[in-house]
């Protein structure tokens, strides 16, 4: 069961991939928070900005700049994070991670659990919808975002 903060701040993420496929993007969302307060968002830019690396997770890292500690944020994502993803946040040391869906991409859960990673899956309605609605019109740049060829 999410708390209100989580519900909140994954609403954040889920607009922020709405916002990501809008653009044209991959609808993938994220958000940086300590005390339930956003220290940054950001979403999927990989279209946008040409860049391989620039995951939701990833933008709303670099947008978050350098901090002292992770040790007491959360990082919400609208999608269960790939490895690269997941690799930074253990990396970084955050804690928790509230991830809005694992049903259309089914990522790294059980690594980020092996590394002490507190992992709360919403199983959000919404989250799915959008992540099925891009896979089917756009599942060439969904594979391209995954790293498939097919």
């Amino acid at each position: 069961m999410l708390s209100e903060i989580d519900q909140k701040l994954l609403q954040v993420a889920y607009d922020e991939a709405k916002a990501g496929f809008l653009e044209g993007g991959c609808p993938i969302g994220s958000v940086l928070a300590r005390n339930g307060e956003i220290l940054a968002q950001g979403r999927n830019q990989r279209v946008q900005k040409g860049d391989p690396i620039a995951h939701g997770e990833m933008d709303a890292l670099r947008k978050a700049g350098r901090q002292k500690t992770y040790k007491d944020t959360v990082l919400y994502t609208s999608l269960s994070p790939c490895m690269m993803c997941s690799g930074t946040i253990v990396q970084f040391g955050i804690p928790k991670v509230v991830i809005g869906e694992n049903k259309t991409f089914g990522g790294n859960e059980k690594f980020l659990i092996s590394k002490g990673i507190d992992v709360v899956i919403a199983n959000d309605k919404k989250c799915i919808e959008l992540m099925s609605k891009f896979i089917k019109e756009k599942p060439e740049l969904w594979l391209e975002d995954i790293a498939e060829d097919d």
